[in-house]
């Protein structure tokens, strides 16, 4: 399992929000070149960058710094945020992202999933965002009928590199991961789960190791890793056994 440093974008700046709610951001930095660097040297071996503004807007709003982000690391990338059309996810795999995460999309158009792993295979990830269980979309403004699971097992036989999950209600929150829900999931599908929301201590990394054997081959970490509560370097370490 490996551990995740994420980057979200609001308006060019690193932001962490509550609960997915953009009124209750926090600035972390204004270079996003710079806090990739960062992360890389604190052992970081992927990033995830959230293009926030994109998330809501449906289009791509944070390019620039995005840019910046590819071109100061040399780790790989993930981005999400906005990304529901072939045009967009080639515009940003031809930029350096090393694979783009499809989140609203996969839930009203998955046939654009399907496609999309065809065309560029091993780059697809799908982010599935829960709030009670239920799927959240359009920057987790609406919430849907279709429980995560089912979204997840619609996924199986499309080449879909990795499914993240996150718990809309534990993101931001220090509260800790819901390993129960992520494990459940990991079970019920073949993809590989990345868990998200909620890290808070070196402790939620251990319960997470813990559920590794079910397909949870990742966590992304964001606040915790920015306020200190959590050191990337000794997160690093604890999941390769050092």
């Amino acid at each position: 399992m490996i551990v995740i440093p994420a980057i979200d974008l609001k308006e060019g700046r690193c932001v962490r929000l509550e609960q997915g709610l953009m009124e209750k951001d926090t600035v972390y930095s204004d270079d996003p070149g710079a806090q990739a660097l960062h992360w890389q040297r604190e052992g970081g071996e992927l990033l995830h960058i959230v293009d926030l503004d994109g998330a809501f807007a449906g289009v791509p709003r944070n390019r620039e710094a995005i840019a910046a982000i590819v071109a100061a690391i040399d780790i790989p990338t993930e981005l999400g945020g906005g990304i529901r059309d072939l045009k967009t996810i080639e515009a940003y795999l031809e930029l350096g992202i090393g694979r783009v995460i499809l989140g609203t999309v996969a839930k009203e158009n998955p046939q654009i999933v399907a496609e999309a792993c065809r065309l560029f295979p091993g780059r697809i990830v799908v982010g599935i965002d829960a709030k009670g269980g239920k799927v959240a979309v359009r920057g987790w403004a609406d919430v849907t009928e279709k429980s995560a699971a089912e979204l997840a097992r619609e996924m199986e036989g499309y080449g879909v590199e990795a499914i993240i999950y996150t718990d809309i209600a534990r993101d931001g929150m220090m509260q800790g991961p819901n390993i129960e829900a992520t494990r459940q999931l990991a079970e019920s599908i073949s993809i590989p789960v990345i868990a998200s929301g909620g890290v808070s201590s070196l402790k939620d990394i251990e319960n997470l190791m813990a559920v590794e054997d079910s397909g949870v081959v990742g966590v992304i970490t964001g606040k915790a890793i920015y306020t200190g509560a959590l050191d990337l370097r000794t997160a690093v370490e604890l999941t390769k056994g050092r």
